[in-house]
């Protein structure tokens, strides 16, 4: 039996130059991750980005670790430079009964002032057969909203902070 991968794909924007965005990201995305999706209080302690998604009116949160596996750029190769951070991630807690994700965000700029978040993943749902068949009834929409927050905390994250770095009265992330 072959496995079936789901995907999911979203995009968000900064209104940062794509310089500053990758520079922001490049010294240690799982970091960015942890500090846009933790609130302040919970920061201090916590070593997993978590997710967040409101379903039915009912709202989840799942701490997951995130790994940046590869980071990519390119310069000259196309019309504009462009950085790929291919990542996965897995609940920190119980990862069985959770989907594994696999995915590249793309970084690129839009204009000299804005630049593109582009995230395409690919997930299989956990347990098999019955796996597959709550994924048809909830789990895709589930995995699709958390995607989709994961992605608005990161570039809300970075459009609050690039302000600081680039007028230099910051070099690290905000402290809460």
């Amino acid at each position: 039996m072959t496995k079936e991968h789901r995907e999911i794909r979203c995009y968000d924007y900064v209104n940062h130059p794509y310089d500053q965005v990758r520079d922001a990201l490049r010294p240690d995305a799982p970091r960015v991750f942890q500090w846009a999706t933790k609130s302040a209080v919970s920061r201090a302690e916590a070593v997993a980005t978590e997710l967040h998604v409101d379903f039915g009116g009912i709202g989840f949160k799942a701490d997951v670790t995130v790994s940046v596996n590869k980071l990519e750029e390119t310069v000259e190769s196309m019309p504009s430079p462009s950085t790929r951070l291919l990542i996965e991630w897995e609940a920190a807690t119980l990862p069985s009964f959770f989907p594994v994700m696999k995915a590249t965000l793309s970084i690129y700029p839009l204009s000299a002032s804005e630049t593109q978040l582009d995230f395409l993943g690919h997930y299989e749902p956990p347990f098999g057969p019955m796996g597959k068949t709550m994924n048809a009834i909830v789990g895709k929409r589930v995995a699709e909203a958390s995607v989709h927050r994961f992605l608005n905390d990161v570039a809300a994250y970075l459009r609050s902070i690039l302000p600081i770095i680039s007028a230099g009265s910051a070099r690290s992330h905000p402290q809460g």
